[in-house]
């Protein structure tokens, strides 16, 4: 398992990042003062950027990183998992505790075919068991025929969007601005069909929106379960933390999960559909979402799912190109020029897809 680490490397991590990654589990450990310590673990050339309270952490630095020591001595992802977890537990429960009256936030979730079904039950399950909220949840299935429908749980509000055309790769572009037009939450939740997550999720996000923030990302780890922990998850309905995790994310941003207050989607003009096929569309509506009030410093972990990679990732069809060249084009473009333009479209409608 260590096999792609030169000795070198090993001492080095022993050296340098061991030391660091104790101190993360202190809470276990000493006293109840480190109580989300594991929330500034970094690797050794990151740098961090605290909100005032310090309890949540924005990663200073472009793209997405996995932690090193981790990924080294892969056995010690589980400690640090079940560290992160016991503050802030994933608990699967069948339905809500709360009426859907009064809405406080809406879970928005694309999704297609039956083979991440599974998936998308669990993720269901966990937002099921968020406390002290009043929710929605809404899944739109993108598809030919509906598929999903029947097999959801009753209190989940079932979109389906047929495609235009048969041969349309999975726009979450799409998706998500259709959910987005029906929710009647003033907080946004854009969440994927693979991340479970705590129970606290809709509570913390919600507590940022009543200070007057617009656009919030909690996501401070995503722990990557194995094929096998996946399986077992789907079994049991139980987190296996003797599992360790293949990896562990950080600074995911807009992608995964992240809230936004629904004025300010549609302000901003919502997800471009331009990016057909999907990567990069997060990354492009974070920039624009940066107009608005952030809070971006993420203090709580969510699980990943194992799944078969998807295979038009990145694709965009009918352009005979990939989705990292239109994020390309568009950034070379301001954000206020770019909501402007995405401001004033339709949402919901397909024909405003701009796949020509």
């Amino acid at each position: 398992m260590l096999m792609g680490y030169t000795f070198k490397q090993k001492i080095g991590a022993v050296i340098f990042d061991v030391p660091r990654f104790l101190w993360s589990l202190r809470q276990a450990w000493f006293s109840r003062a480190g109580k989300t310590s594991w929330v500034f673990m970094r690797n050794r050339s990151e740098r961090l950027v605290t909100d005032e309270a310090k309890k949540g952490a924005k990663c200073n630095w472009q793209w997405t990183s996995d932690l090193y020591i981790t990924k080294v001595f892969p056995p010690l992802g589980r400690f640090f998992m079940k560290r992160a977890l016991s503050d802030y537990p994933i608990i699967l429960k069948g339905k809500p505790e709360k009426p859907s009256n009064n809405i406080d936030v809406s879970f928005i979730i694309g999704h297609r075919g039956i083979e991440r079904l599974p998936n998308l039950i669990l993720v269901l399950k966990s937002i099921a068991a968020q406390v002290n909220i009043s929710l929605e949840c809404i899944v739109i299935e993108q598809s030919m025929k509906e598929e999903a429908k029947d097999l959801l749980p009753n209190w989940v509000q079932y979109i389906h969007t047929p495609l235009p055309n048969p041969d349309l790769f999975y726009c979450r572009s799409w998706a998500l601005n259709v959910g987005a037009s029906q929710a009647k939450g003033k907080l946004l939740i854009l969440h994927d069909n693979d991340l479970l997550v705590p129970q606290v999720y809709a509570l913390e996000l919600m507590k940022q929106f009543n200070k007057g923030y617009e656009v919030i990302n909690l996501k401070r780890f995503l722990f990557y379960v194995s094929q096998e922990h996946t399986k077992a998850l789907i079994r049991d309905e139980k987190l296996n933390i003797s599992m360790p995790p293949d990896r562990i994310l950080q600074n995911l941003e807009g992608g995964g999960s992240v809230a936004v207050s629904r004025d300010a989607y549609f302000a901003i003009g919502g997800f471009d559909e331009s990016f057909v096929g999907w990567g990069g569309e997060d990354n492009e509506f974070w920039d624009r979402a940066q107009t608005r009030k952030v809070y971006p410093y993420g203090y709580l972990p969510l699980v990943h799912l194992w799944h078969a990679s998807q295979p038009d990732k990145q694709y965009s069809h009918g352009r005979g190109r990939y989705t990292g060249e239109i994020f390309k084009k568009l950034m070379s473009i301001s954000a206020e020029k770019r909501i402007k333009t995405l401001a004033n479209r339709e949402f919901g409608n397909p024909d405003y897809i701009r796949i020509n």
